[in-house]
């Protein structure tokens, strides 16, 4: 009898042993199955370790753990950086992505929001449910904004403008309709700009006294002088002054070179011109006598021939010896 009861227990022992080697068979089997990536959970190309049912267990280096719920299920997926609404977080063991505060639609951490949700407004990387005092709300940027002045279209507070609405002039942080004193509108950037006004350099010595282009052989004549432009005027600025000036001048009248040349070139000319007009007058002069004397020619010509005819017609009138009548 109390050899049947230790054979029992021995049997007993060896299939507890038995048992228990098969469960640590199939464990060592599991894990080396999510270690090698042999199940079709580790097609995901970031995965260290993985398993069937859940995804990535482990992400390569550098790489953010971010589990995706799908239904009642939490799949593992590795990522270069995390989806909106969630924030990396890197540690010696992992790296993993951490939802967002409720009120964050993206996030830079658990503390500071970059953007809010729908019925938030971003402030300071707060999303709040109304803005402090003195900003208002923007519903399209979803941030609290500075409450501008009537004539600013956007600014950094009440005091500073850095828009100002259509029309306006801005300077320094402030709009204007009309420009302050020694400032001018710009059109193009609707700003008001610094005036600009003309600089003009020093004036140069006088010029020797000339008259038309020459310098001697007259009395009266003048001087000039000028000076150049430094810096132009903008269109509002100081016009430029005189840049030359010019006054009469008196010298001692001296005979230019080559003057007594020129003078006896132009008597020369003078004489020669002369001469030509008193032969044109001869030639002319001569011209009118041969005429004259031909017209005297054949008026006496003329009365010869009329006396001829008168002379003439007398005889063809007295009687005829022949015939005695008459003609």
């Amino acid at each position: 009898m109390q050899l049947q009861l230790i054979s029992f227990v021995l049997i007993i022992w060896n299939c507890m042993d038995y048992t228990g080697c098969q469960s640590h068979s199939s464990s060592r089997h599991r894990q080396h199955k999510a270690m090698t990536g042999a199940s079709s959970g580790c097609q995901q190309g970031g995965c260290l370790t993985c398993s069937d049912y859940n995804g990535c267990l482990s992400c390569k280096p550098r790489l953010f753990m971010h589990l995706e719920r799908i239904g009642m299920k939490q799949i593992g997926v590795c990522m270069t950086s995390c989806p909106p609404g969630f924030y990396g977080t890197r540690s010696p063991e992992r790296n993993t992505c951490t939802k967002c505060r409720s009120e964050c639609d993206s996030c830079f951490n658990k503390n500071f929001c970059t953007r809010c949700r729908a019925g938030f407004y971003l402030h300071l990387g707060k999303c709040l449910d109304s803005c402090p005092v003195g900003m208002v709300h923007s519903d399209a940027q979803r941030e609290c904004v500075p409450r501008c002045s009537a004539e600013c279209e956007l600014c950094v507070n009440s005091d500073t403008c850095t828009q100002c609405r259509p029309g306006l002039y801005q300077l320094d942080g402030s709009c204007y309709h009309i420009c302050p004193d020694d400032y001018e509108p710009n059109d193009k950037l609707m700003e008001c700009t610094s005036q600009v006004h003309c600089e003009v350099g020093e004036w140069s010595e006088w010029s020797p006294c000339s008259r038309s282009g020459r310098t001697c052989g007259f009395r009266r004549g003048q001087e000039t002088r000028t000076r150049q432009i430094l810096q132009y005027p903008s269109p509002f600025g100081n016009p430029c002054p005189e840049i030359s000036e010019v006054k009469d001048c008196l010298v001692k009248k001296k005979r230019c070179p080559g003057a007594q040349r020129k003078t006896d070139r132009k008597e020369r000319r003078n004489r020669n011109n002369r001469k030509d007009k008193e032969s044109q007058e001869g030639r002319r002069e001569r011209k009118r006598e041969r005429e004259r004397n031909r017209d005297a020619g054949e008026d006496s010509d003329n009365r010869n021939k009329t006396e001829h005819r008168h002379r003439r017609g007398h005889d063809s009138q007295t009687v005829s010896p022949k015939d005695g009548l008459v003609q």
